[in-house]
């Protein structure tokens, strides 16, 4: 997975920098926007992945 060699302690750090750049008021809808984004981007993935297998296939 993406984040698995972020530990506790880095974790904080990256919560505490988003919270001094947006805010406690924009903190929830930038992680929402960030949520959408990665969803989009692993759709976008899977539906390329499914795309180059259907064409390397052979029938």
């Amino acid at each position: 997975m993406l984040f698995d060699n972020i530990g506790g302690s880095e974790l904080l750090v990256i919560v505490l920098v988003m919270f001094l750049f947006f805010g406690p008021k924009k903190l929830p809808e930038a992680g929402k926007n960030i949520g959408k984004a990665v969803r989009e981007f692993k759709n976008a993935m899977r539906g390329l992945k499914d795309d180059l297998d259907k064409s390397t296939r052979i029938d």
